[in-house]
């Protein structure tokens, strides 16, 4: 096995909560009214809140029975990350989540099962 140069990453801007779909509505009533966090969007599927230097995304997941954490790591190369990740055992998640055509990046889990989406970094991160 070839040693790869390490891309660089760094924590995104996303931060996703799948919330189940009977403690959805309560969950966003936590962030809109008990929090007051700047509302941001909302539409049926899912509520977005601006949270700090981030974007708190919660999307109402049907199929769950408790709420999941999902986080964004940019990165230099999608590419290369995709290379040393894999070459560092990483598991790949593309299935459990169709990315738009023509996005650059993909979904891994970290070891404790906590997804993440490496995405291209854009020129204003």
């Amino acid at each position: 096995m070839s040693e790869l140069k390490q891309p660089q990453f760094q924590g995104g801007r996303n931060i996703a909560m799948k919330v189940p779909a009977h403690v959805f509505e309560q969950t966003v009533a936590f962030y809109r009214d008990v929090l007051r966090l700047p509302l941001l969007g909302e539409g049926p599927g899912g509520t977005v809140f601006e949270f700090g230097p981030s974007l708190l995304w919660l999307d109402r997941a049907d199929h769950l029975s408790q709420a999941e954490i999902w986080l964004e790591i940019t990165t230099d190369s999608v590419a290369a990350a995709d290379d040393f990740l894999g070459q560092r055992g990483t598991v790949r998640r593309d299935e459990i989540e169709v990315l738009p055509v023509g996005f650059e990046g993909f979904w891994v889990c970290n070891p404790a099962d906590v997804i993440h989406l490496v995405a291209e970094r854009g020129e204003d991160e």
